[in-house]
């Protein structure tokens, strides 16, 4: 990529354009999107105006919104109208959606009629909604159709199709009566009739679904594309693969900043203000410092075992440490497995079990690893028994709070992510301390009957 940009630089220093018009034939839109973020405002104009019409149109829909605004002005009404005619409806829609108003009247200036009502109607859909994303631009064929006919109608219509790949047989109603593929249509006779070759078994997403439950179909079904039907399930729009995986990258770009307790950015890192980078994490930051304080005062309240064996203070940081991690690989799980459909609420006693069972076993290899070190470094058996049940109880305690919380907060509709982390951590650090100090507490006391 960087040779590439140094090409481009250096071509538009020599004012070749004629030359550069030729090179960028053959680099891919994706490609030239990313190299004109190593351009001069001036020179991502002249570039932008080099590219074939097609590509233009291509490489506009990858652009980030603020350079899509730059061109938009300083491109004539013209040029303007031409990228946007090449323009599959959701990604007008897209465009529309993070522009400007006076922006989105220059671009609805430019869109047919008709066009600008199936806008509006997408643009009504629920945010993060399968309705929102879906493109309306897909080939239906009729029931009664011989394969020479459904060709013939996808040669006239597939340019102007988000795929041609996945065609719909809808009735008079538009309802969904089977699906076909072109593979299936090249390879069958011409006259056969394609009711009696399509595939009945349809798949189909409602325009209220949401945006992560449609990524999530693709993966189960390994499809190309799904159709979306209304609450009267007829077909209103298509969704295909490349929206399923912009949605999983989005999904992984919030879950991780909620994992890392902080408010999801619509921005990415170098576009997001100082002041926006502290509105996302004061909050959260708040909250755990506060909670902190709990912590501190149930480690004043024993006080005295401090005072009468000082060494149970250095054993404070692996307990909590061997929680917390205990806690969050079982809740990083968890999240993932709800996420996937894999886990389901209803499940909850089966995950419980089975991660007590885990949290025992690994409870139990802590524990023989801790009573042979602490025996063979303080020669005190009774202090490494303490810390050796502290251990085993505090894995298994971890695991089952790190597999019922993010489960708990998915029964509140809430996003199981924000359970993570730093929240999860001090949750189960609380539950540590408290274990450990009661064993510590029993053990004192055992020792002044002695």
């Amino acid at each position: 990529m960087e040779e590439k940009a140094e090409v481009i630089k250096e071509l538009l220093n020599n004012k070749d354009f004629v030359k550069l018009k030729e090179y960028l034939k053959s680099i891919n839109s994706v490609d030239i999107s990313y190299l004109f973020d190593e351009l001069k405002d001036e020179e991502i104009i002249i570039m932008y105006r080099l590219l074939e019409k097609e590509k233009a149109a291509e490489v506009f829909t990858e652009l980030d919104s603020d350079i899509k605004e730059k061109l938009i002005g300083v491109l004539t009404d013209k040029e303007l109208k031409d990228v946007v005619n090449e323009l599959y409806m959701d990604d007008t829609v897209d465009i529309i959606e993070e522009m400007p108003s006076n922006v989105v009247k220059r671009i609805l200036k430019h869109i047919a009629p008709e066009d600008r009502q199936t806008i509006n109607r997408l643009l009504r859909y629920p945010e993060d909604s399968a309705g929102s994303m879906m493109t309306t631009e897909f080939i239906d064929l009729k029931e009664d159709m011989t394969v020479s006919e459904a060709l013939e109608k996808i040669k006239k219509i597939g340019v102007d199709s988000e795929t041609v790949y996945t065609c719909y047989i809808l009735d008079s109603t538009r309802r969904i009566k089977g699906v076909i593929t072109l593979e299936k249509l090249l390879l069958a006779d011409l006259s056969t009739k394609i009711t009696d070759i399509m595939d009945q078994s349809i798949i189909k997403i409602n325009t209220l679904e949401d945006q992560e439950n449609v990524a999530n179909m693709f993966d189960k079904y390994d499809e190309y594309a799904l159709p979306v039907v209304d609450k009267e399930d007829r077909l209103v729009g298509i969704i295909t693969v490349d929206d399923a995986l912009a949605i999983l990258k989005e999904e992984q770009e919030e879950d991780f900043e909620k994992m890392a307790a902080i408010m999801p950015s619509e921005e990415t890192y170098f576009k997001t203000s100082v002041f926006g980078h502290i509105k996302n994490r004061i909050g959260w930051l708040l909250i755990l410092m506060l909670s902190a304080t709990i912590t501190g005062t149930i480690l004043s309240k024993y006080e005295s075992a401090f005072e009468a064996l000082p060494i149970l203070v250095s054993f404070v940081p692996m307990i909590m440490g061997t929680a917390g991690n205990s806690g969050q690989q079982t809740s990083t799980i968890i999240i993932r497995a709800l996420a996937t459909g894999e886990v389901s609420l209803k499940d909850w006693i089966k995950v419980l079990w089975k991660e007590v069972r885990v949290g025992v076993l690994v409870g139990l290899v802590i524990l023989i690893v801790n009573i042979v070190r602490i025996y063979l470094q303080y020669n005190d058996i009774k202090l490494a028994l303490v810390l050796g049940i502290s251990l085993i109880l505090t894995v298994i305690v971890s695991k089952s709070i790190g597999c019922l919380l993010p489960m708990l907060v998915k029964k509140m509709k809430k996003d199981p992510a924000v359970v993570a982390a730093p929240l999860l951590t001090t949750v189960i650090d609380l539950c540590a301390i408290v274990i450990y100090f009661q064993i510590a507490t029993y053990y004192l006391e055992s020792m002044k009957t002695l």
